[in-house]
């Protein structure tokens, strides 16, 4: 005899009522994602390299321009809530205090990958393209390049291109940001 075993999903504010009663805490590294509360992996010292040298670049770039957002959440719609490793936001000068920034506040997305490469290509940047994300950068640390992902169209995106050390990357939806491949690798 065979059992089903149903999977139970959740929805943000079911999400955010855990966190609110205790069942997931601060220290809890998890995402809401497609209503499952994922485990992200462990962080390891490149990969936190990798995302305050990112800072430090964008933070020099872009001044005031755009909000530089370090691992907070973004809610993409009702199921999903990840904290990518960087997004960079419209500025608002509340800086999201009365609500987490949504797609249409979102400019760029950047993840870091060294072991989750798989599932950054997989799920979360096509996730990011469902909601319509203008644009995302994956660092891929294994290969020492950045994917370029670009022009969501029907929940995919259009355009994708690789850069390696040598090359410099310019940001379609902010276009006065320009930074060399090497200085984001280190």
């Amino acid at each position: 005899m065979s059992v089903q075993v149903a999977k139970r999903y959740f929805n943000a504010a079911e999400y955010y009522r855990m966190a609110e009663a205790g069942i997931l805490s601060e220290d809890d590294r998890v995402e809401l994602i497609e209503g499952e509360i994922l485990k992200m992996n462990a962080i390891g010292s490149r990969h936190a390299a990798c995302v305050n040298r990112l800072a430090a670049l964008l933070n020099q770039s872009i001044g005031h321009t755009a909000i530089v957002s370090i691992q907070n959440p973004v809610r993409l719609d009702d199921l999903s809530v990840p904290g990518p490793d960087i997004a960079l936001l419209k500025w608002r000068d509340d800086f999201y205090a009365l609500s987490l920034p949504a797609p249409a506040d979102t400019l760029l997305v950047i993840e870091v990958a060294d072991t989750s490469i798989d599932y950054d290509q997989s799920v979360k940047v096509p996730l990011y393209a469902r909601a319509n994300i203008p644009e995302v950068w994956l660092i891929n640390q294994p290969e020492e390049t950045i994917e370029i992902y670009s022009l969501p169209l029907n929940g995919a995106y259009q355009n994708l291109r690789q850069a390696k050390r040598g090359e410099s990357i310019t940001s379609q939806a902010i276009p006065h940001l320009t930074l060399s491949v090497a200085s984001v690798l280190g």
